[in-house]
């Protein structure tokens, strides 16, 4: 029976995830055609479109509204949010870069429901393929996330001129961005983590990948004068019909079928380093030397085996 009631509860879900992309779809489809079709000739016009980019980011966080409630109906791994620093209070009207270890495709609804209502609607770096997933991918192309590419080690070697595309792609997405507060989600690892990538690209991390500095360095020079913080969020995942329990996050399926007791995000708000957007590598290999020594900390406490 709870394996029963487990799949209906994910049936449920991603139903209501298909209803709620197709309604909120309309809105966001009028909206981010009506913008990118106004020029910027007068400051009426460039006033227009500022407007229309907030209530395009105001539809995007509906969607967010309806899918949280919807979680927490079918009680689906509740969210545990501890923000550090309380003196440093995010605010829904500010512009931050938020960075995360990755694990899962859950991820992001677990991001953007732990925020929800404490700060900007997120924006962040696309896959270029998901543009053809059917309404997603146009969606996310009318508010303006980055979509960008990826090459293998042996293109950029025959063609470094190829670096240049996604750094031109997060520079014009950032220049939308800087009309609306915003809170830019950086996935640093460039991928999910599984301890078969991490041995392949000898991380010297127990339980993250290597750090890379590249979308945050260009997302950090495109929004210098507007960032105000700097948010480092930790995700772990608990539950015993989860392969957490074996260091593993769960897919998204077993995410959405409730086979994931609680998810633990841990947040620190943060000042903008001195030098943001020139070389951030020791300072970010330094907090995810912190973030591996928690997440290893808190397997340990929890009985769970290493990755």
């Amino acid at each position: 029976m709870p394996r029963r009631m487990d799949l209906l509860r994910g049936c449920a879900a991603f139903a209501f995830i298909v209803l709620n992309t197709v309604f909120w779809f309309v809105p966001i489809a009028v909206l981010g055609v009506v913008r990118r079709l106004l020029p910027r000739s007068s400051a009426l016009l460039r006033d227009m479109r500022t407007r229309c980019g907030r209530a395009l980011a105001g539809a995007l966080q509906g969607w967010v509204v309806c899918a949280k409630a919807m979680a927490q109906a079918l009680r689906i791994a509740p969210q545990d949010l501890r923000l550090q620093d309380g003196e440093r209070r995010l605010k829904p009207d500010g512009w931050y870069l938020l960075i995360a270890n990755h694990q899962s495709w859950a991820d992001i609804l677990v991001l953007v429901f732990a925020f929800q209502g404490i700060a900007p609607a997120f924006v962040f770096l696309t896959k270029r393929e998901l543009i053809w997933v059917p309404l997603i991918g146009v969606a996310l192309w009318l508010l303006e996330f980055p979509y960008v590419r990826r090459y293998s080690p042996g293109q950029l070697r025959d063609n470094p001129a190829l670096r240049a595309h996604d750094r031109e792609a997060v520079r014009k997405a950032c220049a939308g961005i800087r009309e609306r507060p915003t809170c830019v989600l950086n996935f640093v690892e460039g991928t999910r983590f599984t301890a078969a990538k991490r041995d392949a690209q000898q991380s010297p991390y127990r339980t993250l990948l290597k750090p890379r500095t590249g979308g945050l360095r260009i997302a950090a020079e495109a929004l210098a004068d507007r960032v105000t913080a700097v948010v480092d969020v930790t995700i772990a995942y608990a539950g015993p019909e989860s392969d957490a329990s074996a260091g593993q996050a769960p897919d998204f399926w077993s995410y959405l079928c409730g086979r994931c007791r609680r998810v633990d995000v841990q947040a620190r708000v943060l000042p903008p380093p001195s030098g943001l957007g020139d070389d951030l590598r020791p300072w970010l290999e330094a907090l995810w030397q912190e973030k591996d020594a928690a997440l290893t900390a808190r397997r340990a406490a929890t009985g769970q085996r290493p990755a």
